[in-house]
């Protein structure tokens, strides 16, 4: 069972949310917050494998909470009606491993929550298409000399990752033994100059090797 904490200061979203999720037997909501701190204080309470943040809230923003949230080395994602670079950005330096919308498909989110929860990450496909439409040209072309570096085995392995699939997963996809998943992700992220699996994934969607 995925163990998730919600937070948002609008109890109607809440709601929706929550049923979205309830709709999959495998995740459960253990806790709703109203604002950044409480969301800090229940997750230290309740130990959820998962973590959903709006960015505007009262006390603490999404943003402030998702840094300790991801410093105290829980799984962070924001859900949010911003589909706004800054924020993005913002939520990516500061541990967050998704950036989901509140418009988007109900799918998405069910998708977004279990690949944080095996330990991947995930952008909500808007995200990831606006963020290719900003940098074509330079920023893509910069994105694919990266790739090319890689070895073609490393590249399979990057665009599962930007999937938001955990190891064990592209593990199971790729037919390969997790440990040497392991170790090409290693290896993906150091010829990558990428500080984590957020920031590859990234590189393989302006890459052009998922489809968005």
């Amino acid at each position: 069972m995925i163990r998730v904490l919600l937070a948002d200061d609008e109890a109607m979203v809440r709601a929706g949310v929550r049923a979205i999720l309830g709709s999959d037997p495998s995740i459960e909501v253990v806790a709703e917050a109203g604002d950044g701190r409480e969301a800090i204080d229940l997750a230290l309470k309740h130990r959820p494998d998962v973590v959903l943040l709006d960015i505007r809230m009262p006390r603490l923003d999404g943003l402030e909470a998702a840094r300790e949230l991801a410093r105290l080395g829980f799984g962070v994602a924001m859900l949010t009606t911003f589909n706004d670079e800054g924020y993005l950005e913002q939520a990516l330096d500061g541990g967050a491993r998704g950036f989901l919308l509140k418009s988007g498909d109900p799918r998405e989110l069910i998708a977004g929550v279990h690949a944080l929860a095996s330990g991947g990450a995930y952008l909500a496909p808007k995200v990831a298409a606006r963020m290719i439409a900003r940098f074509r040209g330079g920023r893509v072309s910069e994105a694919r000399s990266r790739v090319e570096t890689l070895t073609a085995r490393e590249r399979d392995v990057l665009a599962l990752l930007g999937e938001g699939l955990s190891n064990a997963q592209i593990a199971r996809r790729l037919e390969l033994v997790e440990g040497t998943v392991k170790g090409h992700v290693s290896a993906i992220l150091t010829r990558l100059g990428a500080e984590n699996r957020v920031q590859a994934a990234i590189v393989a969607h302006e890459a052009g090797l998922i489809s968005s």
